[in-house]
């Protein structure tokens, strides 16, 4: 099984560099008109889609809206945290309702060094993240650490130690520094 989760969690990884990657678009300001958006990807947070959901549900999850997150993935997702990780309810429950809805909230009237910029819809800001938190670290020690329950302990569990980002953010929006080629 853990060989399954890191596989899992290893394409997670590979799949967000290469998104990142990917494109060259430029935010050269505010848009004459209506931006219209085509939905391609959800991956508010990649572990819920790349980790917690089955293979088989990420084109489901990728065609939905976050209002259903709960109502089609929340029992999937507890199941995972039971079955694979062998967690609690107490566990089960924390993480569903901390992942789910999956998204990502911007909110631009903080600033990207807080840990509210990138936030989950809860308490304005609770449970967000600043640009260089390492976000598969912080998901797999609450899932397989005692972030939440600290009875909750995997034996040998450490950091994959990913560097930093190789390029500084920008002081304003979108903060994100262009992808290095």
């Amino acid at each position: 099984m853990k060989t399954h989760l890191f596989a899992r969690l290893a394409f997670a990884v590979a799949l967000t560099l290469v998104a990142a990657a990917c494109s060259d678009d430029k935010i050269n300001g505010p848009a004459a008109g209506p931006r219209v958006f085509n939905q391609v990807e959800r991956l508010g947070n990649p572990l819920v889609s790349e980790v917690f959901l089955d293979k088989r549900d990420h084109g489901f999850h990728n065609a939905g809206k976050p209002s259903t997150d709960v109502a089609n993935f929340k029992t999937k997702l507890e199941g995972f945290v039971r079955n694979v990780a062998g967690r609690n309810q107490t566990v089960q429950t924390t993480l569903s309702s901390v992942l789910l809805p999956d998204m990502l909230i911007v909110q631009l009237d903080k600033t990207p060094s807080s840990a509210g910029w990138l936030t989950w819809a809860l308490a304005n800001g609770y449970g967000g993240r600043r640009l260089n938190d390492d976000v598969v670290d912080a998901g797999l020690a609450a899932l397989f650490g005692s972030l939440i329950d600290p009875n909750n302990q995997s034996p040998g569990l450490a950091s994959q130690h990913v560097p930093g980002n190789d390029k500084p953010f920008l002081s304003t929006f979108p903060y994100l520094a262009e992808a290095s080629r």
